[in-house]
């Protein structure tokens, strides 16, 4: 057993279609706290390493949302690709949250970017945690190789979009659902990114998707669904800010928007397999 295995702590395993929903516990320290996240091994695992989509939940969720929600392991085993699920935050009693209580910012709600500002730049660092330190760690441990893909939804649509474009040649695919497109113009964003990184919006610049498309040398074909009855679509989430920055920059997007459906893992499970499948064909090319 490797150093990384072994510092890993499983609390929790299902056995679903062939393969396996495990949950780890483990110290990170990009984050100073521990950490729990969620992995589906599908049942080619046991025969090889696989190629791995990480997904990025949203605000207040954790990673059994989108693992009891999204439907998404049946095509997963199928297609014999891992699900790797961190959290959306640093959590424990050391790792202050909202003073306020709030549930838009802190505990739930780290926006998958690193802090600079305290006292929050000791443990909200999730952008180090989910590019470096959590692929290095399951790709030492588990069954799973280099060939990674990310999605998310909502503010996991914003981390999966920061992601990819901050680190070009990381991922072989990218996808998001009801993502948090321009997070400098918009409450949410705004909130989370004076708290994190201070009054300075040029600092802001570095964690904005519609920012970073102008200079992204990576051009990932771009797959996103928005539901037209999401109550966030207007004022929080501007998909149309994201169509205008890909056009200009001539970034590959597909940009569908769902009649009737919401922010809800309803909205999610319906559309989850095409997802699945714009991945697959990158990360099993």
């Amino acid at each position: 057993m490797s150093e990384a295995a072994r510092s890993l702590e499983e609390v929790g395993v299902n056995r679903c279609f062939g393969g396996w929903h495990r949950r780890y516990r483990h110290r990170s320290a990009s984050l100073s706290c521990d950490m729990v996240f969620a992995v589906y091994l599908p049942p080619q695992a046991e025969r090889r390493p696989v190629p791995a989509l990480y997904w990025l939940s949203g605000l207040t969720c954790s990673d059994e949302n989108f693992m009891q929600k999204a439907g998404a392991l049946r095509l997963a085993a199928e297609l014999g690709i891992a699900l790797v699920v961190p959290d959306t935050s640093p959590r424990g009693v050391e790792v202050p949250g909202d003073p306020d209580g709030a549930w838009d910012f802190g505990h739930g709600a780290g926006f998958y970017l690193n802090a600079t500002r305290e006292p929050w730049a000791r443990h909200y660092r999730m952008h180090d945690y989910v590019v470096h330190e959590l692929p290095q760690l399951v790709e030492a441990s588990l069954p799973i190789d280099a060939c990674r893909a990310i999605s998310g939804h909502s503010m996991g649509g914003h981390g999966a979009l920061v992601c990819a474009l901050r680190n070009p040649g990381r991922y072989r695919s990218l996808s998001a659902f009801a993502p948090i497109c321009h997070p400098l113009a918009c409450p949410w964003g705004e909130k989370a990114f004076t708290h994190y990184l201070g009054a300075d919006r040029a600092a802001w610049m570095e964690w904005d998707a519609c920012e970073l498309i102008a200079m992204a040398s990576e051009r990932l074909p771009l797959l996103v669904d928005q539901g037209t009855a999401d109550d966030f679509l207007a004022t929080q989430l501007r998909p149309e800010a994201l169509r205008q920055a890909c056009a200009v920059a001539r970034h590959p997007l597909t940009l569908r928007l769902q009649t009737g459906y919401d922010h809800s893992y309803y909205f999610i499970a319906s559309f989850i397999d095409d997802h699945l499948r714009h991945h697959a064909a990158a990360l099993l090319a």
